[in-house]
């Protein structure tokens, strides 16, 4: 079935969604990363992308999006559809984001003959993190925003600890744990469908009004020698 393709942006999000898509047996053929009038991707940057398309041995397709973002959106999933045959998009999405329609993709891809698959729709969020430890993905913070957030979040690992912070910081701000509302996004650079990790030899942290981020340096692909998650010295940041 490789007419199915995955919208990405390098995060949490998407590579859980690609997992437990393909456990429900989707087999996906694709990278899609949907872009905004080319605005620069500060959270999720494309060169990490594609780094991670060929980690995994994947083909990458950015398609440009330009207001109306009805029509815009419509176009690229027709251009989808048409140069390369999906006729269905995996995401992950996770719940409503306040004040968006829950189901406004939904509604474009209809328009398109698309089907959206949602494996981690309304998923409880303190259990998608669990799972991604449990399943050996190493994901880091790339961009925070205040007023939630400090600098040293930036480059940290998602692990037990920061779970447990986030959940804090939702009793104590209100803050969407797993970030749904924006306050947050992540990389993941490891996971069960990786054929090779990515290691970030090198970044910078930079701040760019309430938004803070990470600016890649050198990154390079390594070889496996463990399972993920296995006892491994090397890798990620």
């Amino acid at each position: 079935m490789s007419n199915i393709a995955i919208a990405w942006t390098g995060g949490k999000d998407s590579s859980l969604a690609f997992y437990e898509a393909e456990r429900l047996g989707y087999r996906i053929g694709c990278l899609v990363t949907f872009a905004w009038n080319q605005e620069p991707f500060l959270a999720h940057p494309l060169e990490f992308i594609l780094l991670q398309a060929e980690a995994m041995g994947l083909s990458h397709y950015k398609l440009n999006v330009s207001e109306p973002f009805e029509g815009g959106y419509e176009d690229a999933l027709n251009l989808l559809k048409r140069e390369h045959g999906i006729d269905t998009l995996i995401t992950g999405d996770i719940g409503e984001v306040g004040g968006h329609n829950p189901n406004w993709l939904n509604d474009r891809a209809a328009h398109c003959n698309v089907d959206i698959i949602r494996p981690l729709w309304h998923v409880s969020s303190v259990e998608l993190l669990n799972r991604l430890l449990a399943l050996k993905f190493k994901v880091i913070f790339s961009c925070v925003k205040k007023p939630w957030f400090t600098e040293d979040w930036l480059g940290k690992e998602l692990t037990n600890s920061t779970i447990q912070r986030l959940v804090e910081l939702n009793r104590q701000t209100g803050l969407d744990i797993c970030g749904e509302q924006g306050e947050y996004h992540t990389l993941a650079t490891d996971g069960p469908q990786f054929k090779k990790r990515i290691r970030i030899q090198s970044y910078s942290k930079r701040e760019q009004d309430s938004i803070m981020y990470i600016a890649l340096g050198g990154m390079k692909l390594d070889e496996r020698t463990t399972l993920p998650g296995a006892t491994d010295t090397e890798g990620t940041v």
